[in-house]
């Protein structure tokens, strides 16, 4: 793809203490073929006002009340205008000033309509305490709890158009669910990149309560058995199983 250009969608909220080390992140990209594109969901706090400091490096900003950050996701989606999207939240950041010339170099070089990498979880002092290493797709590793981080995951817009948008059905799975419709049910072409592209500072709605971690795990298991995953109660159990290997 010649001048291949990538969306890179950033869903904030109430997020003044990270957004700015996000934004940053992007600036910094050695890759300047970028369609930064910040989708608020009417923050409460000084995010707006940092946000407009930046308001000449971005594509698009909106700032409105929505259904959550994958409705908010949808609304970036649907403004990107790239070959390539992919989503840096308000509390991740890249890993290098190489990752989306990595991105775009990967695209380019393989035939893939997917891509993604690993992702390094971090503390407050900014070391790696947990470390999500992806490995090669195979598409079976599905049936036994298996995905790729989310916020290293790229894909051609086009795939948006013909197989869907985040499904608000899903909750806080909605992200996996996407993945397993595309990846799996859908067959695409898939390439692993063997390199720590964001980095993710601890926390997450879907985690900060037990019964937040539960309603999540429903939620998977609701993904599963719509995308036909076989035996997916076992793949349930074994999903989070796989994550004790990250913190060694």
């Amino acid at each position: 793809m010649r001048d291949l250009k990538i969306s890179l969608i950033t869903v904030v909220h109430n997020a003044e203490n990270t957004i700015t080390s996000c934004i940053d992140s992007v600036i910094r990209q050695n890759f300047k073929n970028v369609e930064h594109i910040i989708i608020d969901g009417g923050s409460t706090d000084g995010t707006v006002q940092l946000i407009e400091k930046y308001r000449h490096y971005l594509s698009h900003f909106v700032s409105e009340p929505d259904k959550g950050i994958y409705d908010a996701m949808n609304k970036g989606i649907r403004l990107a205008t790239g070959h390539i999207v992919g989503m840096l939240n308000a509390d991740d950041f890249f890993a290098d000033e190489n990752v989306l010339s990595t991105v775009a170099a990967a695209f380019e070089k393989n035939n893939a309509d997917i891509l993604y990498g690993d992702l390094d979880y971090i503390n407050k002092k900014g070391r790696a305490v947990r470390k999500w290493r992806s490995g090669e797709f195979k598409r079976r590793n599905f049936n036994f709890g298996w995905m790729p981080p989310h916020p290293t995951f790229y894909c051609k817009r086009d795939l948006f158009e013909k197989f869907g948008l985040y499904s608000l059905d899903y909750g806080t799975a909605a992200d996996y669910e996407l993945m397993v419709r595309f990846l799996y049910v859908n067959k695409l072409a898939v390439f692993y990149i063997k390199k720590v592209l964001v980095k993710m500072k601890l926390g997450g709605k879907s985690n900060k309560t037990y019964s937040n971690r539960i309603k999540g795990l429903l939620f998977d298991l609701k993904a599963m058995r719509d995308n036909h995953i076989k035996r997916p109660v076992i793949a349930l159990i074994v999903k989070p199983i796989r994550k004790v290997n990250q913190y060694f």
